[in-house]
Parts: C-alpha cells; sequence; structure tokens
C-alpha cells in the first residue's frame, strides 16, 4: 500500500542541499574538510562509478542544467526545459588490469522508477526523453587522460528509438546502428537538442515538430 504522507506523523522531509566550496571543516577533531572527503571518495576518475558520475557531469555541463539530480531519480540529467536525459557509460579500459579490452555494452536501459510516496514501480520502464551512450574511447593506458574532454564518444537517440528495440542493454555496433555517427562534447548539446522526440506546439513558421 502506498504510504501517504497526509495521515502520518512521521514524514520526514529534509531540507533543500546547500552547495558545498570544498573548504569547509568537519566538527571534529582531525576530521579534515570537505574537500580532504571529496579526494578521499573519487581519487580515480577511471573506476566506473566515477566516470559514470563524469559522464553525467559532462551532459550537464553541455545542456546547461541547473542542479544535478537526485540519485533515485529514474533518469540522470534534467534540462533547463524539462527534457529528461539518461547517460549511460562505457569504456575500453578499467582501472585494474585486463588481458584485453574491454567490450562496449550500455545496460540497464530499462528501470524500475521509485518515489517516496509510491515506493519502486512494478514494471521496468524507459524513463528519460533522450538516452546519451557516453563512450570512453582510450585503447591504452599511456594515452588515458581523464582530464581530456575529447577522449569522450557521445551517441545519442531519442527515447522512440531505443525503446523500440525492446532491449535491456546495447553493444556499440548496436548503438551505431541507432544514433548514427558520434560526436564530441563541443557538439554533444546540439544533437541532444536534434533528438528531442517531445511534441511541442506549431509555432507558425512550418517547422512544427513531433
Amino acid at each position: 500500500m502506498p504510504f501517504d504522507p497526509a495521515v502520518s506523523d512521521t514524514w520526514h522531509v529534509p531540507a533543500e542541499p546547500v552547495p558545498l566550496e570544498g573548504d569547509e571543516a568537519f566538527r571534529g577533531a582531525g576530521a579534515g574538510t570537505v574537500l580532504d572527503f571529496w579526494r578521499y571518495a573519487m581519487p580515480d576518475l577511471r573506476t566506473n562509478t566515477t566516470r559514470g558520475l563524469l559522464a553525467e557531469f559532462l551532459v550537464h555541463r553541455a545542456v546547461g542544467a541547473v542542479e544535478r539530480n537526485a540519485e533515485w531519480d529514474s533518469f540522470d540529467v534534467l534540462a533547463p526545459d524539462g527534457l529528461r536525459i539518461e547517460v549511460k557509460t562505457s569504456a575500453y579500459l578499467q582501472a585494474w588490469g585486463q588481458a584485453r579490452l574491454s567490450d562496449i555494452r550500455f545496460s540497464r536501459l530499462r528501470g524500475r522508477t521509485w518515489t517516496p510516496e509510491d515506493g519502486v514501480s512494478e514494471a521496468r520502464s524507459y524513463n528519460a526523453d533522450v538516452y546519451v551512450f557516453a563512450l570512453h574511447t582510450a585503447r591504452t593506458h599511456s594515452d588515458y587522460d581523464p582530464l581530456d574532454v575529447g577522449q569522450w564518444h557521445f551517441h545519442v537517440a531519442p527515447r522512440a528509438l531505443v525503446e523500440a528495440t525492446g532491449r535491456a542493454s546495447l553493444g556499440l555496433a548496436a548503438v551505431r546502428r541507432l544514433c548514427g555517427d558520434p560526436v564530441g562534447h563541443e557538439g554533444l548539446a546540439a544533437r541532444i537538442a536534434a533528438c528531442d522526440g517531445r511534441s511541442r506546439p506549431h509555432d507558425g513558421t512550418g517547422a512544427g515538430s513531433t
């Protein structure tokens, strides 16, 4: 049964988060600063979790998003115009030793939604308007530069094309067939806008889209 906050005295609503600068000190002897924690939590931008966050950050910057989504949202980036964007990440190299390069696969295209009121949805669904498949292209560790945005390729597809596959994951060949040629970070915003399949009202110029 869904939780109803209107009939409960124990519904706890958090305050809006306050952006941190990094130099704030934890209260407690020797606990350090927020920057110390960031350095501890994300010392290597090549790890799978952090690399995924980095890809989301690059999309976030490209579309001019204002705030980071909550981690329980059903998509990754909310553009200023309300476009919902899902970011999937893959790479040839990992942060550990490998006998061969990793196969490129983008997983978890469908997911269950969650809200504190209703809990987890019963069915998995495609929950974004646009899907960005972010591939880090470095193939040798000597070339891998986590600060070089030019090492990323971005394939972009509207939800309709991704949903039509019926797949929960896609390999690189399938993504290329779906999306065409990739773009770099400098062309990402325009490609995302071009893949926006949401209905818009006709503007009177003959350029209305669906």
